[in-house]
């Protein structure tokens, strides 16, 4: 199993490129089964997790191909005939995306049985709020074995709009809505919509595909369905979670990092709490300039939905705080269990304590080289940037993690002077 291997000390210092959007490549991809002409994807990431959600396409029927020089340049998704309407527990279990396929699947071919999700462990994050939505859409919905049954049971096997009022703010929930109600029968409202940047580039992505949407970026959507969706070329936009994990990275390092293709908007909420850390944010021609400062001021943050702090920055921004002048507080209120990174901090030095949803970080001067294990997909990037500026050498097991959402993660950092390798 392969590891990463850090000798830390060295300052971030150069240009790291900011690959597409992992939060939304994995819906857009998905969006490919609700028309049968071809959807054209450019700036796609090579991740862990882009090969999994190809599988279960393919799995569906789709044809799902690379393209471009060193076929890095993006895909196609291609679902002229859907073969079979099961997604298996095989591959759903890798990845929770994947269960968004129920409301294509659903909106195209009236019926849909896709296996209960898996993916990281950091929460309860049930489907409820999807099934739900679905059944007010005209959905008989039964969960046996382990699967979801759905089945449309308007006369015209199509799903029907609905007004659907979501009790919180779900960004999955919504994808799986807007979905399934772009070939629904009548209009659909959706209240207390997600209104992430990444829900905002798939509604504009069903938009040139035919949709009917207004409300994006707003938390009340107005879909009215349409007969057919065609094919389209769409660019994904850049990673706002790897973009605020390197800009943690090079403030944490007392680095001067351009993260080019990045915007101050990119990095929202995270640009003036980094700010407020000591850190330098500039937007230059060829993208966002990040330098850090020798002495980090404690911050205190609350994750909270879009366009709040972001719940997948917790973990990198905590990373910075570790070696903050004094004690932050940072409070988790979108996942139950996204705290897990807080042990293997400590094991290279860290004084984190946890109370209910609070952790109370106090900065020491200095973290120390340690194995550690990474637990998730968000936390493990922490643990690179705790690596990089601590004494010695970090060796981090269960690097999966890190290719599920992190594009050539070793090679952008050793660009910048890291001393980082991969390890089989």
């Amino acid at each position: 199993m392969d590891k990463i291997v850090i000798n830390g000390g060295n300052r971030l210092i150069g240009s790291l490129p900011i690959s597409g959007s992992k939060n939304a490549v994995l819906p857009l991809m998905i969006l490919g089964l609700l028309t049968d002409e071809t959807l054209k994807l450019v700036g796609t990431p090579r991740l862990a997790d882009t090969t999994t959600l190809g599988h279960v396409l393919e799995e569906l029927g789709a044809r799902v191909e690379l393209f471009g020089q060193g076929k890095g340049e993006g895909l196609t998704v291609h679902a002229a005939n859907i073969t079979q309407t099961m997604a298996s527990y095989e591959l759903v279990s890798k990845m929770r995306a994947s269960f968004w396929v129920i409301g294509p699947l659903l909106a195209r071919c009236g019926q849909a049985r896709v296996s209960l999700p898996g993916g990281c462990a950091i929460g309860t994050r049930p489907v409820n709020l999807y099934l739900q939505g679905l059944k007010e859409m005209g959905a008989d919905i039964d969960v046996v074995d382990g699967y979801v049954n759905a089945k449309a049971i308007s006369p015209s096997n199509r799903l029907t709009g609905a007004q659907i009022n979501f009790p919180f703010i779900s960004v999955g929930a919504t994808h799986v809505m807007m979905m399934a109600a772009s070939l629904a029968d009548g209009q659909t409202i959706i209240n207390n919509a997600a209104s992430e940047p990444e829900v905002m580039d798939v509604g504009r992505c069903l938009q040139a595909m035919g949709a009917r949407i207004e409300g994006l970026g707003t938390r009340t959507l107005i879909i009215d369905g349409v007969e057919k969706l065609n094919g389209t070329t769409h660019t994904v936009i850049r990673d706002r979670i790897e973009a605020g994990a390197y800009a943690c990275a090079a403030v944490a390092s007392n680095g001067e990092v351009t993260l080019t293709g990045a915007d101050e908007g990119l990095l929202g909420a995270l640009a003036p709490v980094l700010q407020q850390a000591g850190a330098t944010v500039e937007t230059k021609a060829d993208g966002l300039l990040v330098k850090g400062t020798s002495v980090i001021r404690p911050v205190n943050v609350v994750t909270e939905p879009y366009p709040g702090f972001a719940t997948d920055l917790q973990a990198p921004f905590m990373g910075l705080m570790c070696v903050a002048d004094g004690v932050s507080h940072i409070r988790e209120t979108i996942f139950e269990n996204r705290f897990m990174h807080v042990q293997e901090l400590a094991r290279l030095g860290a004084d984190i304590q946890l109370q209910g949803d609070t952790a109370r970080i106090t900065g020491v001067q200095a973290l120390k080289g340690a194995p550690v294990m990474a637990t998730d997909l968000r936390a493990s990037v922490t643990l690179v940037i705790a690596g990089l500026i601590a004494e010695g050498q970090t060796t981090i097991q269960r690097v999966y993690h890190l290719d599920r959402g992190y594009e050539n993660l070793e090679k952008k950092l050793s660009g910048c002077g890291a001393d980082i390798s991969r390890i089989s």
